[in-house]
């Protein structure tokens, strides 16, 4: 029997239908793992968010994550945190980690959320530099 890793909070966007099928779906990959993971629904949550030191825009437009530690990851550290739970998942975080890989899979991920969030109505405006 492995020893338990130390658990992971998700924050996830509730209110989007695939970010729901995606938990349901990874949930199913990880199996017993399963558990060594607390999903977080940031829906009308901006308080919280801002006490954990993450920006509510940021948090439906990014992945994140916060470590047993306190750390919070962003980004594709986030997702690659979350897919080193699943035995079967890790060598997709670990492709995903390769220097060539990952401002390919960020530039993906970017356009794919900002797809969904426009096609749904839920996208932030831009904010001005």
């Amino acid at each position: 029997m492995k020893p338990a890793q130390t658990p992971l909070t998700v924050f996830y966007d509730g209110a989007c239908p695939r970010c729901v099928e995606d938990r349901c779906h990874y949930e199913r990959l990880a199996g017993d793992n399963a558990g060594e993971v607390t999903w977080f629904d940031i829906t009308n949550q901006d308080q919280a968010l801002r006490r954990l030191g993450i920006d509510p825009t940021k948090a439906l437009t990014e992945l994140h994550v916060q470590t047993a530690d306190g750390r919070i990851l962003s980004e594709l550290d986030a997702y690659i945190a979350l897919l080193q739970r699943v035995p079967r998942l890790r060598p997709l975080a670990w492709l995903l980690g390769l220097p060539l890989i990952r401002p390919l899979a960020a530039r993906y991920y970017h356009s794919s959320v900002t797809r969904r969030l426009a096609r749904s109505g839920r996208l932030p405006p831009a904010k001005k530099s």
